[in-house]
């Protein structure tokens, strides 16, 4: 029997080590640096960049003359009859009749009522958006990945906790069946020493089943197989020294929100500037070469051949459109009137969400406080009952009651914990600060 028990203990620590082997011990900048290389929302976000500083160029936005070449040949071969005043007919069979045509054409541009201006600077403002929303995609990548990373590390110490909290369950059920079987015990302590037992067992499996699920969720924002096993190596540290003053501060200019909405009013700005520009002429300049051949056997110039150069100045201008002018004017007003209205309701929003997240964060660390003052107590309190338990001077239901007061403490420390880190983040997510080196 004790050469079963003593190779059932190997193969159990072989299962530990090969366990332990197998999971991949990752640190949270490690996290982040495969997030922000995997993730897909940042792919998608570098991608518009990408498109967007493709864009700002000065033939984008019409500055730049356009030259195209053209090329058209062809013929014919026809029976024709020509009669003429005299009444005579000519007759010719299979005459061939051929052309070629060739050149090239350049067109400028050189005075659009300064819209052209107007497009440049807007191509410039929708890659300075493009950047902005690459900035967002990152924060938010950074944030879902602290928070998932914590989340392991919170259901790491909960199993840890409940799996102590199991071996205690597990000492009183061996003394209940010990005393039973010297007759100093009763059937239905261990009866109770079961029942509860089987409770702390059902509480430490249900949470590895949620560590298991917190591990997927991180490799699914890391966008890698998700079947990955981890284990994380920081404790969760908290920044208690934030400054609401200094958050306010970076916030009016960090803050992906705030800049996306201003810059949506410049655009708004830029976009009447071109509709205005529609009220002035149109000026642009023509050259070219060309080159035409053709022979016509029956005709009065059997052959012909020409080539030179062409140039001319073109204006126009818009003298009545049946008041779309007026009416793509006040639109385009209309547009600038509701990014400044989305201007200030973003304001407002994220400093509504910016104080309340910041009071969350100050009564999160006043709970954390209380609760790792609690721990402690808690603790004292089940190895004073322990200890008395062992001796026999207490009942298993002041050690079942004790048991649950010290799992309950560390749980609500977690949580606060947890929830103090989360509101951090949140804070440093808001104010455009948030940045794991």
């Amino acid at each position: 029997m004790k050469r079963f028990n003593f190779t059932l203990l190997v193969l159990l620590g072989i299962f530990i080590q090969t366990t332990v082997r197998a999971q991949e011990k990752l640190s949270l900048k490690e996290a982040i640096a495969i997030a922000l290389q995997n993730n897909y929302d940042i792919k998608l976000v570098s991608n518009n960049l990408e498109i967007a500083k493709n864009n700002v160029n000065p033939g984008n936005a019409g500055f730049l003359p356009s030259l195209q070449g053209t090329f058209s040949g062809g013929g014919s071969k026809q029976n024709t009859v020509q009669t003429t005043s005299t009444g005579a007919e000519k007759v010719a069979n299979g005459v061939r009749n051929t052309n070629m045509n060739y050149g090239a054409a350049l067109n400028w541009t050189i005075f659009d009522g300064f819209k052209m201006f107007a497009t440049y600077d807007k191509l410039k403002e929708l890659q300075k958006l493009g950047e902005v929303n690459s900035k967002a995609a990152i924060l938010t990548t950074i944030a879902s990945v602290v928070n998932a990373y914590y989340a392991i590390t919170r259901q790491q110490s909960l199993v840890i906790a409940t799996d102590s909290a199991l071996n205690i369950s597990r000492f009183r059920l061996r003394i209940a069946h010990n005393k039973l079987q010297i007759g100093k015990g009763s059937r239905l302590d261990v009866l109770s020493a079961t029942v509860d037992y089987n409770t702390d067992t059902s509480a430490y499996l249900q949470q590895k089943n949620l560590l298991r699920n917190a591990m997927v969720n991180l490799n699914q924002v890391l966008a890698r197989d998700l079947s990955i096993s981890l284990s994380t190596q920081e404790e969760i540290d908290i920044d208690r020294n934030i400054n609401y003053t200094l958050l306010q501060q970076q916030t009016s200019t960090l803050n992906p929100d705030l800049q996306n909405a201003f810059i949506n009013k410049k655009i708004a700005e830029l976009s009447l500037k071109e509709v205005q520009g529609q009220r002035y002429p149109t000026v642009g300049l023509n050259s070219g070469y060309e080159f035409s051949r053709s022979t016509n056997p029956t005709g009065f110039n059997q052959k012909f051949r020409g080539q030179g150069f062409t140039y001319g100045v073109t204006a126009s201008m818009n003298i009545f459109n049946g008041f779309l002018q007026r009416q793509n004017e006040r639109s385009a007003k209309v547009q600038i009137s509701s990014s400044e209205l989305t201007l200030e309701k973003t304001k407002q929003n994220i400093q509504a969400q910016l104080l309340t997240t910041y009071q969350n964060y100050l009564t999160n660390l006043d709970l954390l406080k209380v609760e790792s003052t609690n721990v402690e107590i808690a603790k004292q309190n089940l190895d004073i009952t322990l200890d008395k338990y062992r001796l026999g001077s207490i009942s298993p239901l002041e050690l079942r009651e004790a048991q649950k007061n010290s799992i309950q403490a560390i749980t609500r420390f977690l949580d606060a914990q947890y929830q103090a880190k989360l509101t951090e983040i949140s804070l440093k997510e808001i104010s455009g600060t948030l940045n794991i080196q």
